[in-house]
């Protein structure tokens, strides 16, 4: 199995930053991808970046294109996601989730962590 972890979620302003850390660990998997979604309340969880593992080519959602920006370290088996200029509307539990190749081409991730809750106050 494995294991997905999120770290550095909390409670910012409008227009502060905050970074999330997504730790991979567990049996071997190829990761082709991992990404972030998120899920604000009442609402349905949503694509918000994702990186791929070999070559670091990454895609955004609209909605935080220019402002969010996914990195990865492939020795720790780490994800980021460096969140600029935070807006309420970004208020929202953001989970962290891998690929396998297939899953990539199937949009469908294989492996969710539990999420970490990132609240932007007006």
């Amino acid at each position: 199995q494995v294991q997905l972890v999120e770290s550095g979620g909390g409670l910012v302003q409008a227009g502060d930053s905050l970074r999330l850390s997504c730790a991979a660990s567990g049996r071997s998997f190829s990761y082709f991808a991992m990404g972030w979604f998120r899920q604000a309340p009442g609402k349905e969880r949503e694509f918000v970046s994702r990186v791929l593992w070999s070559t670091g080519n990454t895609y955004y959602a609209d909605s935080v294109k220019g402002r969010f920006t996914i990195t990865r370290d492939n020795a720790k088996n780490t994800a980021y996601l460096q969140m600029n200029s935070l807006k309420a509307e970004d208020t929202a539990v953001y989970y962290c989730a891998a690929y396998s190749l297939v899953g990539f081409a199937k949009r469908e991730p294989d492996f969710w962590g539990q999420g970490t809750q990132v609240t932007v106050s007006s």
